[in-house]
């Protein structure tokens, strides 16, 4: 019967309509979008500083000081 996951999101779905209210599914959906968005956001800076760091040489480890 839940074999796929499209019944488990519909499940999950009328349950939180039962225990939040329909008022509350558009402001869940907001915070949802704006923490995916921030989310990728930080993904692209750490990408970005991994980039910088790889094309930037570095000083040998047994150089002298």
């Amino acid at each position: 019967m839940f074999d796929s996951i499209d019944d488990w999101l519909i499940i999950a779905v009328v349950a939180g309509i039962l225990f939040y209210g329909s008022s509350k599914i558009p402001q869940f959906a907001h915070s949802l979008g704006r923490s995916v968005g921030e989310f990728k956001k930080g993904r692209l800076e750490v990408e970005r500083e991994l980039r910088v760091e790889a094309n930037t040489p570095s000083a040998p480890a047994n150089a002298p000081r």
